[in-house]
C-alpha cells in the first residue's frame, strides 16, 4: 500500500540522550552536535523524513537550542520552507512556562498542534542514532502487520551506556513480547530499539492524555513497556549501517567509521542524500609541505602540516610541521606550528598555540571545549 508523504507527521526530539555527552552538549543541544566534517546530528533524521516524503516536521527543543535554530532556519536546506506544512520548531516552554524535562511533557505541550494536524500517522525519532533509513518501508510494514505501534530496531551488542536503550524480545511474526533495558548479563547480540516509532496520530493523542492524567511521564516505561500486552507492538528490523551516539567514545568512533568508503557510500547515498545548512567556503588549500592521508577535509581549510585518519571540519587551519592524527577537529579551529595531536576531539573556534603536544587514546579521546585557547 502506497502512502502519500503528507499523510505522516514527523516529530523529532532534539535533546534525547544528551546527558551522555555532557562535554559536547554543555553549550548546544544534542541535535546540533557537529558530525562528519559538515553535518549536525539532526540532519540525519530530518533528511530521512524528507527523503521519505514527509513534508510536515515538528522539532521539539529543550535547552541550548539557539545553535539548532540558527542551523535549521526556515528549513529551506531540507525543502521544508513552505507556506503550508514544512518545518515547525517548538521552544522548550509549556503552559506553565517551565522547561520540558521528558518526551511526554514535550508532546503534551504541543497537543493542540498534533490534534489540529490532518495526518493519519505520526513518526517519532531521536537524534542520537546515525543512519540513512527509508521510513516508507517502516510505514508499509506497520500497515501490513496491522500494528498499533511499530518501533525500529537493529541487532547489536548492548552498549555500556544504556540510558534510553531498550532491548526488544520478538516472536516469529516480529510482534514484541517484552521490552526491557537490558543488564550486564546481556553479552550477545540484542534487538536494540533505535528510538524510531510509528503509530496513528489519534492513538498518540490518547496515550499522551492517559499518561498526563495519571501523572506518568516516562515515555519508554509508561507508553511502551507497560502497553506490550495492551496493544499490538511490532518491531521493524533495520539492517543498514547505524551507530548510537551515546558516549564520547561512540561519537569519536562513529566519526572515524565514515573514513571507510563502503560505510560512507551507504550513509551518504546520492539517491537519499543527507541535507545540511550550506556554508559557502573556498576549496581547501594545501601547502607545499602538507600531507593528508585517509582523512575528510572540509571546504575553507588551510592545511600546511600533516593530517592522517582525521575528520577536519570547514575553516580549520593547521600550521607548518604540525601532525594531526586520529582526530576530530571542528570548524574554524586554528592549530599552530610544530604541534602534535593524537586522538583529540577539538570543538569549534579553538586556538592551539605553537609547539603543543596533546595525546589521548583510542578508547579515551581527549576533548577540548569550544572556544578554548591551549
Amino acid at each position: 500500500m502506497s502512502l502519500r508523504g503528507n499523510n505522516i507527521l514527523g516529530i523529532i526530539f532534539s535533546n534525547t540522550g544528551e546527558e551522555l555527552l555532557r562535554e559536547l552538549t554543555e553549550k548546544r543541544t544534542l541535535s546540533s552536535v557537529p558530525f562528519g566534517g559538515r553535518y549536525r546530528l539532526i540532519d540525519f533524521p530530518l533528511s530521512n523524513m524528507v527523503n521519505s516524503g514527509i513534508n510536515k516536521v515538528a522539532v521539539l527543543t529543550r535547552r541550548n537550542y539557539q545553535s539548532l535554530m540558527w542551523h535549521l532556519g526556515t528549513g529551506k536546506s531540507w525543502g521544508l520552507s513552505k507556506k503550508r506544512n514544512g518545518l515547525f520548531i517548538f521552544p522548550p516552554f509549556g503552559n506553565s512556562n517551565e522547561n520540558f524535562t521528558n518526551k511526554i511533557e514535550m508532546l503534551s505541550a504541543i497537543s493542540n498542534f498534533i490534534e489540529n494536524s490532518k495526518e493519519e500517522y505520526v513518526l517519532l525519532a531521536d537524534c542520537d542514532v546515525i543512519c540513512n533509513i527509508d521510513y516508507n518501508g517502516v510505514i508499509a510494514e506497520h500497515i501490513k502487520t496491522n500494528a498499533d505501534i511499530t518501533t525500529v530496531y537493529s541487532k547489536d551488542v548492548l552498549p555500556k551506556q544504556r540510558l534510553n536503550t531498550l532491548v526488544l524480545a520478538l516472536d516469529n511474526n516480529k510482534k514484541i513480547t517484552q521490552i526491557d533495558t537490558g543488564n550486564d548479563e546481556n553479552k550477545d547480540i540484542c534487538n536494540l530499539s533505535m528510538n524510531i516509532i510509528v503509530l496513528k496520530r489519534e492513538l498518540l493523542i490518547s496515550l499522551i492524555n492517559e499518561c498526563t492524567g495519571r501523572n506518568k511521564y516516562n515515555f519508554n516505561r509508561d507508553i511502551l513497556q507497560s502497553n506490550v500486552s495492551n496493544y499490538n507492538i511490532y518491531g521493524y528490523e533495520f539492517k543498514g549501517f547505524n551507530k548510537r551516539i551515546n558516549s564520547m567514545s561512540a561519537y569519536f568512533e562513529t566519526n572515524m567509521c565514515i573514513m571507510d568508503k563502503a560505510i560512507r557510500d551507504e550513509l551518504f547515498d546520492s539517491q537519499r542524500p543527507i541535507y545540511t545548512k550550506v556554508r559557502d567556503d573556498m576549496p581547501a588549500r594545501y601547502g607545499l609541505e602538507s600531507r593528508v592521508k585517509n582523512s575528510l577535509v572540509g571546504n575553507g581549510c588551510i592545511i600546511e602540516g600533516e593530517v592522517e585518519n582525521s575528520v577536519i571540519f570547514k575553516g580549520v587551519r593547521i600550521g607548518k610541521k604540525t601532525k594531526v592524527s586520529n582526530c576530530v577537529v571542528m570548524q574554524d579551529t586554528v592549530i599552530g606550528e610544530n604541534c602534535n595531536l593524537n586522538y583529540i576531539i577539538a570543538d569549534k573556534d579553538i586556538k592551539i598555540m605553537n609547539e603543543r603536544i596533546l595525546m589521548g587514546f583510542k578508547s579515551y579521546p581527549v576533548y577540548i571545549s569550544k572556544s578554548s585557547v591551549v
